[in-house]
This record gives C-alpha cells, sequence and structure tokens, in this order.
C-alpha cells in the first residue's frame, strides 16, 4: 500500500501495523499501538472494522476457492501476515492454488518473506497497489499467475487509503485492474461505507474515529460509489452489503456503528 514509511520507521505509525494492532497481533510498534489506543477512546467500537474486514476476507475466499473453483489470486495490499491469510484459506479447497501478495510496506514485506520462504505456490512482491499498469508488468507476477485462466482479485479495505483524486479516481483504478483480468476471473472488494447521513450514530462514530488518528486521509464512499468501483461486472449474491452480513451463518441482529461502516462484495467477469 502507498503511504507507508519506507524504510521501517518505528517513530511513524504504519497503516499495516496499525490494523495488526487491531487485530490484536505482535507485528507492530508503540507508535502504532499508540494510534489504536487514541481511536478506541474516541470510537470503542472502530476495533470491529479490522475484525470485519478480515472475516469478509476469509469468507469471500472460501466461496471463492470452494464454490467459484478459483484457483488464482492477486491479494492488493495484503497487510502483515495473521492468523488465516488468502493462501491457507484458498489451499485448503486446492492445495496447488497459486497466491501473489502485493503490499510495500517494509515490515509486511520482511515478514511475509519470511512466513513464505520455501513456498512454490504464494509469493509476495513490492509494489505501489494504486498504480496498476507497473504492478501488472511486474515480471514475478505475470509469471507466478497464469494470465489466460481466471484469476481474484482482492481489494481489501485498500482504496479508502488512497488520497489522489484528483489526478486518478478509484473508479479508473479499478478499471485497470479489472480490463485486465481474464474472462471468468472475481474481484472481491471492501470499502469504509457513508452512512449519507451526517446525523448518525455511524458518522458520528467515523468522525471521531478519523480525527484522533492517521487513518485521517482515509475516505468514505456511499453505496453507489461502492458499486462503480465494480465497473459494471455482475455482483455475486447478495451483492454490495455490509461485511458483516456477507454470506455469513449468524449475521448480527444489530450492527454497532463500526459494523455499519465497511462494505464488501465480490463481482464476476463473464
Amino acid at each position: 500500500m502507498s503511504g507507508t514509511p519506507s524504510p521501517t520507521d518505528p517513530t511513524e505509525p504504519s497503516i499495516a501495523r496499525v490494523y495488526d494492532a487491531f487485530l490484536k497481533g505482535t507485528d507492530n510498534y508503540e507508535v502504532d499501538r499508540e494510534v489504536v489506543r487514541g481511536v478506541m477512546k474516541a470510537a470503542p467500537e472502530a476495533a470491529d472494522l479490522a475484525v470485519e474486514n478480515r472475516a469478509f476476507l476469509i469468507r469471500a475466499c472460501r466461496f471463492l476457492a470452494g464454490q467459484a473453483g478459483i484457483t488464482q489470486y492477486l491479494d492488493c495490499g495484503s497487510g502483515l501476515p495473521t492468523a488465516e491469510n488468502t493462501h491457507q484459506v484458498v489451499q485448503r479447497a486446492d492445495p496447488e492454488a497459486r497466491v501473489v501478495y502485493v503490499d510495500n510496506d517494509p515490515l509486511v514485506l520482511d515478514h511475509s518473506r519470511a512466513l513464505l520462504e520455501g513456498s512454490e505456490t504464494a509469493v509476495i512482491v513490492s509494489e505501489d497497489i494504486f498504480e496498476p499498469e507497473r504492478l501488472l508488468s511486474n515480471t514475478l507476477v505475470r509469471s507466478h499467475l497464469d494470465w489466460d485462466s481466471p484469476i481474484a482479485l482482492l481489494h481489501m479495505g485498500t482504496l479508502h487509503h488512497y488520497n489522489h483524486e484528483e489526478t486518478r479516481t478509484r473508479k479508473d483504478i479499478m478499471r485497470a485492474y479489472i480490463d485486465a483480468l481474464p474472462s471468468g476471473s472475481y474481484v472481491a472488494l471492501s470499502h469504509f461505507l457513508d452512512p449519507e447521513d451526517e446525523y448518525s450514530e455511524t458518522a458520528r462514530m467515523m468522525e471521531r474515529m478519523f480525527l484522533h488518528s492517521m487513518m485521517g486521509s482515509g475516505t468514505f464512499s456511499t453505496r453507489d460509489e461502492l458499486k462503480e468501483l465494480f465497473n459494471g461486472l455482475e455482483m455475486v449474491d447478495p451483492g454490495l452489503v455490509r461485511c458483516s452480513d456477507w454470506r455469513r451463518d449468524d449475521p448480527p441482529a444489530e450492527r454497532n456503528a463500526a459494523q455499519q461502516c465497511i462494505a464488501g462484495g465480490v463481482a464476476h467477469k463473464a
């Protein structure tokens, strides 16, 4: 993901490490935990954003591997390794499933390379996920995946951190990825959802969270704006919904403010 300190700087927070701290991981620094404490003090529900996003990733991967039969994955902005990484989920359905992780946070790269050392099916490459043309021309990305066969593109909680809409829109970035995907491919995406009601509990929670964190550059989008990121692809049932509701056996009867703030969906390229 772009915008992360390079090389690793323990005095500056990193989006990947802050997410890791939210997930109660160990690959973070005090400066990252300080961000989490500030966010939790301002908006205690905020930790559920990271949890729901990760749970959606796992359910989406189970669907893609188990029901859609996808054997290739391009995971953009993969973040620090944690429990149930993409390759671990999909390789339960097919041990030969191939995964390319993409990130450019130095700590993410170091930990992922250590985790994947010796693997013939999963690799990580260092690229800016907001520069799709360069990423897609990466030699390892081209060689590790078969670009004549379906691929699942994963953009989980990434695009809301992109803040250069004046030069290139998120829709333009996604169009570049989608145009490059072979027929039969899938796109799975999650993003901060704008509640479209400035007086709602959700909106107030979001404001508190972003005023008290390094993630203030994050951008929320309306449901219609999120649908546009799929560039007209056919949505898989149940469509674009809150992540906590997507193909979950026991969706919450009531959602807290954070669970209302992140939506996701999976779409198919015919």
